[in-house]
């Protein structure tokens, strides 16, 4: 009797079933197991949350960023699928120390990493990396300090922080006590903090930001934001400053004559020894610039990039500015809570219920 063709979602009309015409070197039955594990990893695939897979993209940004950052270290840069015991470990390390990442993202990140290295490369990561790797992370998720990294909302930043920001002369931190970022890497983080002000941008879309999406016009920038994680893309105007150390036009012009093209990304790491990547920075990369500008100016508010969006709209709106202009301009929906929110901060002070009752 003639086996029963295979059916289901999992297997193509095209894959190969028993009994098919195969050569006599295929085993029938490994022929179809093999079609199984490929369509199921397909079907994975496909069926993965956004979420996930826009967190596994930040993963591997994030990889090849450590590459990058080994590579004077070493006197080379490994291989992308380099992925290893010793740098996994050394991976973690950077993450923890370098990025002030928590334990938990940490934990995400060698999932993240393995995942993407096994399913995008081709390339099997060794059981032992990865074990190696939350060897190393165990400490650090008994250490109160490092798990309450990352938590609260941010904090909305606001002008006067930026200004600091981008005219203090950098202060020593606890972490990094002697080092001074190159010329380069300052320059971009002062373009990086005003411009991410002056839109209102997710970091996601801040790295994403390309030079020739960033065009002077009449009374300053057109940015054009992409789409990012479906959301609808926005061409937002950014007028000039009235003062030359925010000025978001001034700082972007002087920044992008350090990058010298009119094409690709934006925003780039910047090496210790003041070379540009080429790569665009993750949006990691960008939250972390702007951490640690705020740091080496004193501030001690930690900001992130979305310090600057929800500054914004707070700022935007002690200084009248239209709501719906504030909207358009960060691209929130209109039903958006967190941006009503933000609002509503902004307008605190305004008529507040016990000013001028004769307290």
């Amino acid at each position: 009797m003639d086996d029963e063709p295979l059916s289901g979602e999992l297997l193509s009309a095209a894959s190969p079933q028993v009994g098919d015409h195969l050569p006599d070197v295929v085993d029938p039955a490994a022929a179809v197991l093999a079609a199984l594990d490929q369509a199921a990893s397909k079907y994975l695939a496909d069926n993965r949350p956004q979420k996930t897979k826009d967190g596994y993209k930040r993963d591997w940004e994030l990889w090849l960023e450590f590459l990058d950052w080994l590579e004077p270290r070493l006197g080379r840069r490994p291989a992308d699928t380099d992925v290893t015991k010793g740098t996994m470990v050394s991976f973690v390390v950077w993450l923890d120390q370098v990025k002030k990442a928590a334990p938990n993202s940490i934990d995400r990140r060698i999932t993240g990493v393995t995942v993407t290295a096994r399913r995008e490369h081709g390339v099997t990561v060794p059981k032992e990396a990865t074990k190696a790797a939350r060897e190393a992370l165990k400490p650090m998720k008994k250490d109160p300090q490092r798990i309450a990294r990352g938590r609260g909302k941010a904090k909305a930043a606001n002008p006067a922080q930026i200004r600091q920001m981008n005219t203090a002369e950098p202060q020593p931190t606890a972490t990094r006590k002697k080092h001074v970022p190159p010329e380069n890497a300052l320059l971009r983080d002062r373009a990086l903090a005003a411009m991410a002000f002056a839109i209102g941008g997710r970091a996601s879309e801040v790295s994403e930001l390309t030079v020739d999406g960033i065009k002077l016009e009449g009374e300053g920038l057109v940015v054009s934001v992409p789409s990012v994680k479906d959301r609808p893309a926005r061409d937002v105007p950014v007028a000039f400053g009235q003062h030359a150390a925010t000025c978001p036009v001034r700082l972007w012009l002087a920044w992008k004559e350090v990058l010298g093209r009119t094409t690709g990304p934006a925003f780039v790491p910047v090496n210790e020894a003041g070379r540009l990547g080429e790569r665009r920075l993750s949006p990691d990369g960008c939250r972390i610039a702007i951490t640690r500008a705020a740091q080496r100016a004193g501030i001690d508010t930690r900001l992130t990039v979305h310090s600057m969006r929800r500054g914004l709209v707070t700022t935007g709106r002690k200084e009248k500015k239209r709501v719906e202009k504030l909207r358009a301009q960060t691209g929130h929906a209109a039903n958006s809570p967190v941006f009503w929110e933000y609002v509503e901060e902004g307008e605190m002070w305004e008529d507040a219920a016990t000013d001028g009752i004769g307290l």
